[in-house]
This record gives C-alpha cells, structure tokens and sequence, in this order.
C-alpha cells in the first residue's frame, strides 16, 4: 500500500500528493535549502497539509503517486507550483528536469506537450524571454 492511500480521499488527497511531488522536488538536488524550504512551507499552508502528513512526506516524498488531472488548467497550475519550488534557488539542474518531465507525464500531458510546456516553462522562470514574448505579457496583463 502507497503512503497516500492512508491519507483522506478526493482533493486531499490530490493536495498530498501534490505536495510530495514538490517536496520531491526540492529535496531531488540533496537538502532542502532555505529559500526552497520557505516555498515548501507556504505550500503546505495553500494545500492544508497538517503537521504529521508534512513530517510523513518529507521523510519519504516518492512514495506517493502523482494525480492527473482531467482539467489542463488544473494541470498547468500544478506544473507552476513545481516550477515555482525548482526556481526557488534560482536555478534547474538536470535532475529537478528529468523529474518535473516525468511529473508532467503524470498529470497527464503527452511526452510531446511535456516537453513543449517545459522547455517554454524554463525559458520564462529563468528569465530568458525574447523582447515579443515580453511585451506581449505586459499587455496581456494590462
């Protein structure tokens, strides 16, 4: 039995989960640093994790399952926390992008919109954006 089947059931559930998987992420590249464990903390707060799912889940975040997601603005809001906690100390190594393609996988995304997504993803958190790129998202917020 999976960790996550001793927790609540329907979008708790989906909440631990995610959770883990951004645990997972900030711990993939060693300790969780700092900055990383501040994006982590705020994150448990948003998804109502309590204190003994948050202690379970941070000794062992890959024993829980990903969740998928039928909606695509569901899943594209879960990839933006993971990004989030990646760029939290401002840089992606190789291991934290093989693990949020796997995790984009399992929300439910092709392998080929996973790539897409992440390759776009990385472009904007790391500050790469062309001048078109930008200013479009100045005026879209506007």
């Amino acid at each position: 039995m999976a960790y996550s089947d001793l927790f609540h059931s329907g979008e708790h559930l989906r909440n631990v989960n995610h959770f883990a998987a951004i645990v997972n992420l900030a711990s993939v590249d060693g300790e969780i640093n700092e900055q990383e464990k501040i994006v982590v903390d705020r994150f448990a707060r948003k998804l109502d994790i309590t204190e003994q799912e948050y202690k379970t889940i941070v000794e062992n975040p890959q024993e829980f399952r990903v969740s998928s997601y039928n909606s695509e603005e569901k899943r594209l809001e879960h990839l933006h926390d993971l990004f989030k906690i990646i760029f939290a100390d401002n840089v992606i190594d190789k291991e934290e992008e093989e693990l949020i393609k796997r995790y984009s996988i399992g929300l439910g995304f092709s392998s080929e919109i996973s790539e897409k997504i992440i390759k776009r993803s990385i472009e904007i958190f790391s500050g790469q954006l062309d001048f078109d790129d930008y200013r479009y998202l100045l005026k879209k917020n506007a």
